[in-house]
């Protein structure tokens, strides 16, 4: 069954006489990339299941607009069935395109729901100039949402968050919160009766990028904290990019890490018993391995480079 969710096949075969067919089959290459990765991410943390009815938080942005995109693929061949309510909160920011995502929307197709929310004077009346917006402007949209998906009678709530998004926030957890915290696939709403998930779990942000391009999505700027450069977040988004630059296939490891935690080789003792460890004189997987050779990957400018990717 899962088979039908993860689709690989190839490219269609033939020599590329021009350029106009090497973009095409790029494009192609692309979109059976998206929709492999989304399809693993649903299989992996069984995300969606027969008869939900899946809430697709639109932003105006391009990871929702692609996770929508494909998400509406997936339905279509999926082995479950399934339905896709595409929701918008017009969170009253000055000079929003109210028009842009209900006309995209209907073109599509699909039912929908715009949320009328005046958010933006709440945050603007609670946070100081210079100071970040995003921790309470995503609190109040979290609050709302999960109003609104009771009101739909919404089983899942999709948000756009891909594989960058989720590594961003495990290094700003651990940079500047001392947590080794990340941000899940799949999650369950802090009052306990919503289930959030996040399709792009496993997709690139280079990936959404080319797509957005390759659909030319009528992208809506976030007015209310887009001009705020020095967020740490944008930070930590510039070094891991500089990372995947300088060092291909370090991103997907270090995204392969969060995937493979060894409790017994951190200090955590509340995920560990490290007090209560004794001695049994029977061998242990979670033994003193500190002086085993690393089976890690050698570095990309280093002879024998095998690069681990996903």
């Amino acid at each position: 069954m899962s088979a039908v969710w993860i689709d690989n096949d190839p490219a269609p075969a033939g020599a590329p006489p021009s350029r106009d067919l090497k973009i095409e089959r790029e494009t192609h290459k692309l979109e059976k990339r998206l929709c492999r990765l989304m399809g693993q991410a649903i299989v992996d943390f069984n995300m969606i299941e027969e008869g939900d009815k899946v809430m697709v938080c639109l932003s105006g942005g391009k990871d929702s607009y692609g996770m929508l995109d494909i998400l509406l693929k997936m339905q279509a061949r999926a082995p479950i069935n399934f339905s896709i309510v595409a929701v918008n909160l017009d969170q009253k920011q000055p000079g929003f395109p109210e028009h842009i995502l209900p006309e995209y929307l209907t073109a599509l197709g699909i039912p929908f729901h715009i949320e009328n929310q005046d958010t933006y004077s709440i945050v603007k009346d609670k946070i100081a100039p210079g100071k970040t917006m995003c921790s309470l402007c995503s609190r109040l949209r979290r609050g709302i949402l999960y109003r609104v998906a009771d009101e739909l009678g919404a089983t899942k709530i999709a948000l756009g968050h891909h594989r960058d998004d989720m590594l961003q926030t495990f290094f700003l957890n651990m940079f500047f919160g001392g947590k080794l915290k990340g941000m899940p696939p799949k999650l369950v709403s802090d009052d306990g009766k919503h289930i959030v998930i996040r399709p792009l779990a496993y997709v690139p942000e280079k990936d959404l990028i080319r797509w957005a391009e390759h659909k030319q999505f009528p992208i809506i700027p976030c007015t209310l904290c887009g001009s705020q450069e020095n967020l740490q977040r944008k930070q930590v988004g510039a070094m891991l990019r500089e990372w995947d630059k300088k060092h291909p296939g370090r991103i997907e490891n270090m995204f392969s890490a969060l995937q493979n935690v060894v409790p017994s080789h951190l200090a955590d003792g509340t995920h560990y018993d490290f007090k209560g460890l004794k001695a049994t004189g029977v061998a242990s997987e979670d033994g003193d391995k500190a002086f085993d050779t690393e089976d890690f990957p050698a570095a990309p400018t280093l002879p024998g480079l095998q690069v681990v990717r996903l």
